[in-house]
């Protein structure tokens, strides 16, 4: 059978990850010298209390040999193995996975880079888990899984630009959003890479906006997937899940804590939408 295999940055439910026996390596996430691996040695609340600190953290991908053991270990059980992990525009974590993957030949191992983050990542993942459940090869995952990412929407706004300011991440937008003023930026992903798109003047603007912007990307008739995610603001998150259930035609839809590793980059009180057409409704069109 094929395995799933992500990151910790694809934001999946546990529930989830323990339905379909979906196999996560963690992302590192560091504060000056001391390296965490994320969900395994450091939880979200010592994140956000050391997040109060002095030092402003960053996240680094997975060894090669992280994915190894992994890796291992599923083939000793006779698997196959779809590695699906954060975007590579970001994060050297698929470079990861196809050096780990070379160093198991005659294992049949395959990475794919999911351009996205978040449940951008978890959603295409949780396909491919479906997929494989339902006894579909590899070539016809994959394939799948190049459709979903091509019509994946990620639209955020974080509370403050002090994180995205820092980070090492967002290359030019860092430089993009250096002269902004009392402004709530609007950022998108883009072919895999973060873009800022739009200012808006209030905090309760951006969040309208983000629900316009992801109206006007999937339409408002079609069958639709949906998570909104957010990093410690749950009062405002469940107020977009219940905007975006009047408004859209919801197939399925995850509220979800944005991963601490994605968080160093974003900072607390980040809010987004994921979106995309279902590939039913898809095909009918094509």
């Amino acid at each position: 059978m094929i395995k799933i295999v992500t990151d910790s940055t694809a934001d999946v439910p546990k529930p989830l990850l323990e339905r379909y026996d979906i196999w996560v390596v963690p992302i590192n996430i560091q504060f000056g010298s001391e390296t965490y691996q994320e969900g395994i040695d450091i939880d979200r609340p010592t994140f956000f209390r050391r997040l109060e600190g002095d030092i402003i953290p960053t996240s680094s991908q997975p060894s090669p040999g992280q994915f190894v053991e992994v890796y291992e270990k599923l083939v000793e059980q006779g698997h196959s193995i779809l590695t699906i992990v954060v975007t590579s525009k970001h994060s050297g974590t698929y470079q990861s996975a196809l050096l780990a993957k070379s160093m198991l030949p005659e294992a049949d191992i395959e990475a794919f880079d999911s351009l996205s983050i978040s449940m951008g990542t978890g959603y295409q993942v949780l396909a491919a888990a479906r997929a494989a459940e339902e006894g579909k090869d590899m070539g016809e995952i994959i394939r799948l899984l190049e459709g979903i990412r091509s019509r994946m929407n990620l639209y955020f706004t974080p509370a403050t630009l002090k994180y995205l300011q820092k980070s090492g991440r967002v290359g030019k937008l860092a430089g993009a959003l250096g002269s902004l003023l009392n402004v709530k930026p609007i950022i998108k992903l883009e072919d895999g890479a973060l873009e800022a798109f739009q200012n808006v003047r209030t905090r309760g603007k951006a969040l309208e906006r983000l629900v316009e912007l992801t109206a006007e990307a999937v339409g408002t008739s079609a069958p639709v997937k949906l998570a909104v995610i957010h990093a410690e603001v749950p009062a405002e998150a469940e107020a977009l899940r219940a905007q975006l259930e009047g408004t859209l035609n919801c197939e399925e839809m995850h509220v979800v804590d944005l991963a601490c590793s994605l968080t160093v980059h974003g900072g607390p009180g980040i809010i987004g939408i994921i979106s995309y057409v279902s590939e039913v409704t898809a095909k009918a069109a094509a």
